[in-house]
Order: C-alpha cells, then structure tokens, then sequence
C-alpha cells in the first residue's frame, strides 16, 4: 500500500500542481492525484510525467456538476470539490488506505515520516494555521485575527485513513461544501475552512502541531527557517517538511516573507527563489493566463457575478435551468437578490435540512 496525494486546480494553477508533484515524488512512495475543475483536460496535464491521474471534477459523481459548479467562483469551485474528492478516491481506490489533500501552491521537502506514523493511529489529521501565540499586536491582527476569520485550520492540508470515523467526517464535510463553500466571511463561512472549525467537536481528530508541516506566510513570525545543508531545511530545530507558498501570485506570500524575516540571507530567500524558478520551468508565464472555462457560458458570454449570486440564491432557479452554462446572464440577473438576504423558499430548506 502506498499513499495517494491529491490536489484540487483549476488550469491557471497547473504550473503549481507540477512543482508539488515533482517535490512529493522526489522524497516519497506516493501515487498522485490531480483533480481538475474545467471542461477538458490539457494536453500539457495528460503528459505530465509526475502526475498518476488527473481527473475532471464533473466525473468525481456529483448529481447535478453543471448546477452545482455555477454556484461558484473560481477559487470557491477548487475547494468546493475537495469532499467530493475524498470519497471518490475511497471508491476508487479500494486497496489503499492513506489519502493526503495538499494545496497545489505547496512545495514538499522531505519525507512525511510523522504523517505516516500518525496515520497509523489516527484517521484524521489536521494542521492548524498557528500553533504559537503570537506576542505583538500587529502580528495578533496580522495572523490570530486572520485565523478566526478564515478558520482554525489550514485546509491546504488534509490527511485520513479509511475507517469508519473518517467515512463520517468524509460525508459530512462533503454535504456542507456541497451546499455552502462559498468567500462570504460576514455570513461565517470560508470556503470548505470554517466547517472544519467543528470537526474536531464531532469527531476524533489528530491535531498535528509539528513546525515543519504548513509552514506559511501567516506563521512564520513564530517559525525559523534554518539551511542545515545544502536544500536541506528545518523549522524551530524540525524538519522542514512542506511549505506553503499561499499567496504566491497576489504577492503576498513576498510581503508577508519580507516583514516577518527581514534578514535577506536567511534560508528562506533560497527557497522562494528556487519555487519562483521551478515555476517559470513549468510554464507559469504561460499556463498561469489560462482563462478558466466555467467562467463562460456555452454561448461563449463570460457569466457575471450578480449571475452567480442569482442562481446561488434561488431555488427555483436551480430547479428549473438544471444546467444554467446553456442560458446569459440576462436569465439570472433579474432575479438578483436585495440586501444580503438569502432567498426566502432556499432559508426553508435549509431550515428543513437541519431539522432532519
């Protein structure tokens, strides 16, 4: 048995997904898995010798994938999929045991080792975005309030092993994305982030606080990056095992590197140095443009917001244009909601939802 890693990409992250790729099969025995949400598959994706499978988000078996993935943006629709993802590789993949979600803007540099120890114990490990608090005030409202407001838990990170408590906690994230993964932080929800604040109130969790695991642009104000050897890495002592690049093309993965560890030589430069190269390499100046086509209608019109929002919002919308790529935007707009106010019939069922 070995471990399947997988990540979740629209075709504008493909150069990321190669360099995660490339870095999990340099240091470990894993198969992986990359999850794609558009309408075809890209050549340069089929060819990609680190890649084991891609597959379509349309073929992970959603009810109704064209409806569904309306609903969201871009970023929402990468991670919207993700529990959906899990159970398909636990049908898939019937003789394996291990799965590993990791963001494609992560970057693997050594062997997992305590994760696989740890999964041998525990069938669901999490990592959270701070493990140390913080002790100046603008780091406070730079990381600790960040975290409260995106969640307690960094979902670039996901590990379970097959069993019974994680087929629960599948299921359950997986029903609560597939209704609300939505970037709508005053209605307190981040993408699949905040539900997993629960996660650990109905279910037993691992918390996995090694320093070396998720290392990111929001911790390192508490995590030291040290060279030990050539591209050999440790964290407070640790070692380095990923490091999280979030933030990499808004350019704040740089701002937040450069206020926290000011010292030019420190190793990290290195690091960030070599990923913007490996990048390059995979053909970020090209493949990172790609447009992504769930923006358009099948008309070719590219789908606004308010369209989004419209469709989000009304149930009977959804019922009756089951796949709303064929219709414009003139369709949904009309319909747009006032305020922030959910739709009245959606509220009832939702409200029927949890009375079940």
């Amino acid at each position: 048995m070995i471990m399947i890693i997988c990540t979740s990409i629209c075709s504008n992250y493909l150069p990321k997904a190669m360099v995660l790729a490339k870095s999990i099969k340099q240091y470990n025995n894993a198969r992986v898995l990359v999850c794609l949400t558009e309408k075809e598959i890209p050549q340069v994706a089929r060819d990609f010798e680190y890649f084991d499978y891609v597959v379509l988000s349309r073929d992970l078996g959603f009810e109704n994938f064209e409806g569904f993935i309306f609903k969201h943006s871009i970023v929402e629709a990468a991670t919207s999929v993700k529990g959906q993802l899990f159970k398909y590789m636990f049908d898939e993949f019937q003789d394996e045991e291990k799965f590993v979600y990791l963001d494609p803007d992560i970057k693997v540099y050594s062997e997992l080792r305590e994760l696989y120890e740890i999964l041998d114990e525990n069938e669901i490990v999490l990592t959270p975005h701070l493990t140390i608090q913080e002790d100046s005030l603008e780091a406070v409202m730079d990381n600790e309030l960040c975290a409260l407001q995106h969640g307690v838990f960094n979902l670039g990170f996901l590990a379970v092993r097959r069993g019974s408590e994680s087929r629960k906690f599948i299921d359950w994230w997986r029903s609560r994305l597939n209704m609300f993964c939505y970037d709508d932080i005053p209605r307190g929800i981040f993408t699949d982030q905040r539900w997993i604040d629960l996660a650990p109130c109905f279910f037993d969790v691992c918390i996995l606080k090694h320093p070396g695991y998720n290392i990111a642009p929001w911790n390192l104000s508490k995590r030291k990056v040290k060279e030990v050897k050539k591209y050999v890495y440790e964290v407070n002592g640790m070692p380095l095992r990923f490091f999280h690049y979030s933030g990499f093309d808004s350019g704040a993965n740089e701002a937040m590197i450069k206020k926290y560890v000011p010292n030019r030589n420190n190793a990290i430069y290195k690091m960030r140095d070599e990923y913007v190269r490996e990048m390059l390499a995979m053909g970020q100046r090209k493949l990172g443009s790609i447009k992504w086509s769930y923006d358009y209608y099948n008309s070719g019109e590219k789908i606004d917001k308010l369209a989004r929002l419209a469709y989000r919002d009304n149930i009977r919308l959804q019922y009756k244009y089951k796949n709303p790529f064929n219709e414009s935007n003139s369709t949904f707009i009309k319909y747009v909601r006032t305020g922030n106010k959910i739709n009245t019939k959606f509220s009832k069922l939702v409200r029927n939802f949890i009375k079940k």
